[in-house]
């Protein structure tokens, strides 16, 4: 039955009693140290609350301060051999130069993400299901290993990055809340890449594959999609897909409590109990969490009580809508709903794991060093930098210096990352704009997510060589060899040494080909 609000109201003073007194008792660390964070995980948090992690899912740290195990797998392109990547120590980081050996030479998808909870829920790569996906049968893609580089506590590691198409999913569980079962989840997202696609979510779902009506999922979506309900400002919100509908409070449409959140790294939570539901969400690098909606279940029929089916989905919907997308870093799943004050113990330690956006050094052509990249050719361009444009997404130089703006600035400085095509080779990042890379289409220069297209990472992928004019460094296309990275009339394209496009042109071929590799403007 459900219980009259004011027996629920004494039920949650009891247990935000319980729950402080847990802290008081070292129980529950609220305001955990770097040193903390290393010998307690988020899920030793959650167990000392009563309420236990059954799925624990992260590519980038252990969520056990004891876990030793696997935290997922990748798959190598040349040879299809797979390799199971763990924590550089017990309770740690990944240990991402495991993947870096591992790929050399070649790319790498995550074929799989383990469950360190010892319930056996990993996550591989989801099959079709109503909505095929883009892959051999129908099926989902798999995530490009290289695609989310981050730093942890200072150690590189590599997040799950979706780009639409790609997905995971388990549908044989164990331990996961069916029916109108109690249950939380949180996950670590990256707030700056989102879309209105369908559906980014990570959470409960049905285990056919298909939308089996209202109440049968209870998934964290994070995006911008508003067809079904939204929050204040343009997104992306925190909302909880309960299965034909986005919800961010009691009912579809428009809730004003449940804000705009776009931080680097954000922790998204929902959690739900009969006839009552909460979303909240912070900064996974500061600060606590907010509470955007805490109340009843949706009085819409088929939500009170709930049908869960117990599936785990990632970076799709219950029905394989797979046009959403997102970075993934870690999140779990528990038995029971987890308090306030168990949630808060484990945002702190979160914010204590140090999540960073991975540039590591400045200056050179390593992987992870920000740069900015400088143009050769003289007498016009000698004082210009490769940029993205501010208004729309094309590639150019222009004059930069130390009066330009902060954008300008901004606009001029990348990130190196491994190849996402080929590890000895390189991408490179926005600093500005996290989860875009450099890439042609139709041989012109672009800044763009990973839409799902199969030549994005060829695509988005150079190989340094010597400058062509005998100066600094050129960059030639993976999958283009006969062309290098060139600029002509100011914009930004891969280009041959003669051939039928204009930018083609031999004139000062060499020089425009040939880049200055700089220190960072930003």
């Amino acid at each position: 039955m459900i219980k009259p609000p004011w027996i629920r109201s004494v039920r949650r003073a009891l247990l935000a009693a319980g729950a402080t007194a847990a802290l008081a008792a070292g129980l529950l660390t609220a305001t955990a140290t770097p040193s903390q964070a290393a010998t307690q995980g988020p899920c030793d948090i959650y167990a000392a609350g009563n309420t236990p992690c059954v799925a624990a899912h992260s590519t980038t740290r252990a969520l056990y301060g004891t876990y030793n195990g696997p935290l997922y797998q990748v798959q190598r392109a040349s040879d299809e051999a797979t390799k199971d990547i763990g924590p550089l120590t017990a309770g740690g980081v990944a240990d991402a130069a495991q993947q870096d050996s591992f790929c050399a030479n070649t790319s790498c998808v995550i074929s799989v993400i383990y469950d360190q909870s010892g319930k056996g829920n990993k996550l591989t790569r989801a099959l079709k299901g109503y909505w095929p996906g883009p892959a051999e049968g129908g099926n989902d893609n798999l995530a490009n290993a290289f695609e989310a580089p981050i730093t942890v506590g200072g150690h590189k590691a590599y997040g799950v990055y979706v780009a639409p198409g790609t997905g995971y999913r388990n549908n044989n569980t164990n331990g996961i809340a069916t029916g109108d079962q109690p249950e939380g989840m949180y996950a670590i997202f990256d707030g700056t890449h989102v879309n209105g696609g369908c559906c980014f979510d990570y959470g409960n779902a049905e285990t056919t594959g298909n939308d089996d009506g209202n109440g049968t999922m209870e998934a964290i979506y994070f995006g911008t999609s508003s067809g079904w309900g939204s929050g204040s400002g343009t997104g992306p919100w925190i909302m909880a897909d309960l299965e034909n509908g986005l919800f961010s409070g009691v009912n579809r449409g428009v809730n004003a409590g449940d804000p705009t959140i776009n931080h680097r790294f954000t922790t998204a939570i929902v959690k739900g109990e009969p006839n009552h539901w909460a979303i909240r969400g912070g900064n996974a690098q500061s600060g606590s969490l907010s509470t955007f909606y805490d109340g009843i279940r949706p009085t819409a029929g088929g939500y009170n009580p709930m049908k869960k089916q117990g599936a785990i989905i990632l970076g799709i919907g219950g029905d394989n809508s797979n046009t959403g997308q997102g970075t993934f870093y870690e999140g779990v799943m528990t038995a029971g709903y987890p308090s306030d004050a168990t949630e808060n113990a484990v945002q702190a330690n979160i914010t204590a794991a140090g999540y960073n956006s991975g540039s590591t050094s400045t200056g050179t052509l390593t992987p992870g060093s920000r740069v900015s990249l400088q143009a050769t050719t003289s007498p016009c361009c000698t004082t210009h930098y490769l940029r993205h444009n501010t208004a729309d997404t094309k590639v150019v130089i222009s004059s930069i210096n130390s009066a330009s703006s902060a954008t300008d600035k901004a606009n001029a400085t990348w990130i190196v990352r491994a190849g996402l095509a080929n590890t000895s080779c390189l991408s490179f990042e926005s600093a500005d704009k996290p989860g875009q890379f450099l890439r042609h289409s139709n041989y012109q220069l672009y800044l763009n997510t990973d839409g799902g297209g199969s030549s994005f990472a060829k695509d988005a992928t150079f190989c340094p060589t010597a400058g062509n004019s005998g100066v600094g460094t050129s960059f030639q296309s993976v999958n283009f060899p006969t062309k290098y990275l060139r600029h002509y009339n100011y914009t930004a394209y891969i280009a041959g040494n003669g051939g039928t496009n204009t930018w083609d042109n031999t004139r000062s071929w060499a020089q425009d080909t040939s880049w200055l590799t700089a220190a960072p403007w930003n």
